[in-house]
């Protein structure tokens, strides 16, 4: 495994993320594909093993199910001070004035519930999953800057977001003498670029890394354009989003690296993703073992100019998704 410092601060993080979305009770939430305690166990197991230190979840996966197991594997496989573990503040967990967004009430309400679903007393990355248009950010950027006072998380980080948002964040930020953000998890893949347009160029300017999601287009970058057998992709709502005629080509392009290296589609995918200096770790939400083996795998594969320029050029613009 690779480590690398998130952002310009002194966090290390490894260069693979266990996106944690994929595990929680089945039954609760909208994502029926989650794993529970038992069938994630391997899979944690593995990350342990192979060295990947960066866990990522979200307070509103799996109706809060996902903080909960993973509260739990770190208590039973891992040791808390060697992960580094994030998890976000945003979207609905309750009716009540602090069950969603990005206010003081919200914020503060969220991170107690959150640190207590994971059995733990801080966060090392606590991340806003979106902008909030209905809270003032020197609301929110106050509170975010309060709750690392308390000592309740180490550092802040923003998700999948116009960047002129971002930048507003991060000024409100440096005029109110608060925390700034280190990363931004934004959606980025070969089927999706946008962020190439504006966002990567301010993180670089900012010292801001970036941590890709969905870095294999919800694993169609991982299979031929023909073959349908994801299971996942036929109860995943945002799958759709990478099925256009427009992205064949793409898919195609992959497939041809990947049969002339003579490796897996999804290495050379998730490659080119950690090609782009801007990117510090993917976030890769596994659900068989070999998820794992291939994006570990990807860290030591070098893809040529030659194989760089046949990867993207067949990439035509299209409206950023994901907020």
């Amino acid at each position: 495994m690779e480590y690398t410092r998130l952002g310009s601060s002194g966090l290390k993080v490894s260069r693979i993320a266990l996106g944690c979305m994929s595990f929680g009770e089945p039954d609760r939430g909208s994502n029926q594909w989650t794993l529970d305690d038992n069938a994630a166990e391997p899979i944690f197991r593995q990350a342990v093993e192979e060295g990947i230190t960066f866990w990522d979840t979200a307070n509103t996966y799996s109706d809060g199910t996902s903080e909960e197991v993973v509260g739990r594997a770190i208590r039973k496989y891992a040791d808390r001070d060697s992960i580094v573990l994030a998890s976000k503040v945003f979207f609905p967990m309750g009716d009540g004035p602090g069950g969603r967004g990005l206010s003081r009430r919200a914020i503060l309400e969220q991170i107690d519930n959150t640190l207590a679903r994971l059995g733990t007393d801080y966060l090392d990355l606590y991340q806003i999953h979106r902008f909030d248009p209905e809270t003032p950010v020197e609301e929110t950027m106050e509170a975010l800057h309060d709750v690392v006072r308390a000592g309740k998380v180490r550092y802040l980080g923003a998700s999948s977001m116009w960047a002129w948002q971002f930048a507003k964040l991060q000024h409100a930020a440096d005029l109110g003498g608060w925390t700034r953000f280190v990363s931004m998890q934004n959606q980025y893949s070969l089927l999706q670029r946008e962020e190439e347009r504006e966002m990567f160029g301010l993180l670089a300017d900012q010292g801001v890394g970036s941590l890709p999601w969905s870095p294999l287009a919800k694993g169609r970058l991982a299979r031929p354009w023909d073959d349908q057998s994801s299971q996942r992709a036929k109860v995943d709502p945002l799958h759709a989003r990478y099925e256009g005629d427009e992205n064949r080509p793409i898919v195609d392009a992959v497939r041809g690296v990947a049969e002339a290296r003579g490796v897996p589609m999804a290495q050379v995918a998730l490659a080119w993703v950690l090609h782009n200096p801007v990117v510090d770790a993917p976030i890769v939400g596994p659900t068989k073992s070999h998820h794992l083996t291939d994006a570990v795998a990807a860290l030591d594969l070098e893809l040529t100019d030659d194989e760089v320029s046949r990867l993207e050029e067949q990439y035509t613009p299209r409206p950023p998704s994901g907020y």
